[in-house]
């Protein structure tokens, strides 16, 4: 009987199950007291607070995994493991929401343009505010015309994100597939949500097309998770069941065509080209606050997925040690993605497109050092998600401060030095310049795990396109240098806001001083 129990470590799946108690707390406050916003927030806040010290203390273990959820010896798995990188993908998916609820509680609260209806429902808008809610819809800066908020009220909002983290941090620990595509889908079914409660016609467009891909995402992804069970035998991803695949004639295209499919699947949910027709409209028909949390937790979520996949296929090389077949699939997507994204972004004069775009292009990178195919890739991958995510969050917690058309910013480093400097750190550690250290040093690993892999055309390219992202981002620099535009709106002063471009600043600073805070995790 006892050889047949699981064992379970609770403070192992805190930074999974703390996001999920909290989004659940959050959803009975609000049903209870629909007016206890604060309340509401402060839970939510709190079920980040606690995944964090979930990650924290196996960090200070010196295990630098967590495991839980593990069969007895001698055939024993576990099939809660973080590996060498989930906990490094778990501390970003958490920071990312505790900044993404700092940003929405402006949404929820500043930006409705008229007081809430008299049936004390703050979920349901007076006429005067439909009215706004439908003009704004066409508007060219839904930020400075002070359209709509987030809708749903906070309680909705908050649990929406809360759940959005929740199935992120399990992705980064999921072994077995139906865990694995649960969770995918929990990282990203909430994001549509709260992209549609933005309540206006492009917010409708933006929904409708992220629901259309995710779907059609999940379709190719359960797929692909069948016919790796058909080739494995196995319903985790296992690298001896992969292995025993590979070597077996009969079940070797099987294998292929799952692990094919199944980055086919990730590719939409990370913005990769093909799969990244979705993510202007999301991104420009949501709230910023809303981008954000597309741009890093979800994308966050999608490297998680990739590294769960290839960590089961990378024992897979040839005797050489040249990497197989299922390389030149990864390395042909980084390479269309990275440079459709820059060419794309150099033309936008919108800067929450512009992201969107470079949000593409930085998914390039992410895959580049997955074609390697190794264990150092892997954790490449997710140094660079988290680098990437940390100055995202600070370009996109400028946007509510000044507007989303590039000609806004005009001279904002005279007119706020401080604001137009977080911005400017924020753009150079996305090109990977200094003093962007951060940005710099995920760049250098990235590609050092390519030219280890003997990849020396892939790393060619990237280094191109290294070059083609500095010039998106100067761009957009030069801008900030430039003279104010005569016409300038003053910016917008945001409670939540402040607070939240302190928090992901302090982060891009202290990481980008000490590199290693982010590098030591995967040590």
């Amino acid at each position: 009987m006892s050889g047949t129990l699981v064992s379970v470590d609770a403070l192992a799946l805190l930074p999974a199950l703390a996001p999920a108690a909290g989004a659940v707390l959050v959803l009975v406050v609000d049903a209870l007291a629909p007016r206890a916003g604060l309340l509401a927030r402060l839970l939510g806040f709190a079920g980040l607070v606690a995944g964090l010290v979930g990650v924290v203390l196996p960090l200070t273990s010196g295990t630098r995994i967590a495991q839980s959820l593990c069969t007895p010896a001698p055939e024993g798995r576990c099939f809660y493991d973080t590996g060498t990188a989930g906990l490094l993908l778990q501390v970003g998916a958490l920071v990312a929401g505790i900044v993404v609820l700092l940003l929405l509680r402006d949404h929820d609260t500043e930006d409705s343009p008229t007081p809430f209806g008299l049936s004390g429902d703050p979920r349901k808008p007076t006429d005067t505010e439909l009215a706004t809610m439908s003009s704004s819809g066409l508007s060219g800066d839904p930020i400075n015309q002070r359209g709509p908020g987030q809708r749903g009220g906070v309680g909705v909002t908050t649990a929406l994100v809360l759940t959005t983290v929740a199935g992120a941090t399990t992705v980064a620990a999921a072994v077995d597939l139906g865990t694995w595509l649960v969770a995918l889908e929990l990282a990203t079914l909430p994001g549509i949500a709260l992209v549609a409660l933005r309540g206006t016609e492009r917010a409708a467009h933006g929904a409708m097309s992220l629901l259309t891909t995710a779907l059609l995402s999940a379709a190719v992804t359960v797929v692909g998770a069948a016919l790796w069970l058909v080739a494995t035998h196995d319903v985790t991803f296992s690298p001896v069941a992969a292995a025993a695949a590979w070597a077996n004639t009969p079940t070797r295209p099987a294998l292929i065509l799952a692990v094919v499919l199944l980055l086919a699947g990730l590719g939409f949910k990370l913005s990769a080209v093909p799969f990244h027709q979705w993510t202007p409209q999301a991104y420009a028909g949501s709230s910023v606050s809303v981008a954000a949390l597309l741009a890093t937790v979800s994308k966050i979520a999608a490297v998680a997925g990739l590294i769960a996949v290839l960590r089961a296929v990378v024992g897979l090389a040839g005797p050489s040690g040249h990497p197989h077949q299922l390389a030149l699939v990864v390395a042909v997507l980084a390479v269309v993605t990275m440079t459709l994204g820059n060419v794309v972004a150099l033309r936008q004069d919108d800067v929450v497109r512009l992201l969107a775009w470079s949000t593409i292009a930085q998914a390039g990178w992410v895959l580049l050092p997955l074609a390697a195919l190794s264990d150092a890739g892997l954790r490449s991958a997710a140094t660079y998600v988290v680098a990437y995510a940390v100055a995202s969050l600070v370009a996109f917690a400028v946007v509510p401060f000044v507007g989303t058309q590039l000609a806004a910013y005009g001279g904002l480093l005279r007119r706020h030095p401080l604001l137009g400097g977080v911005l400017v750190l924020g753009l150079v550690s996305l090109a990977g310049l200094p003093p962007g250290i951060l940005g710099l040093v995920a760049k250098v690993v990235a590609l050092r795990a390519v030219m280890d892999g003997g990849l020396w055309p892939l790393a060619l390219v990237a280094v191109a396109n290294a070059v083609l992202g500095i010039a998106v981002y100067l761009r957009w620099v030069a801008v900030l240098f430039g003279d104010p535009a005569p016409d300038a709106d003053p910016l917008v002063s945001r409670r939540g806001g402040r607070v939240g471009l302190a928090l992901a600043a302090m982060l891009l600073i202290v990481t980008s001083v000490v590199p290693q805070l982010v590098l030591g995790l995967l040590a």
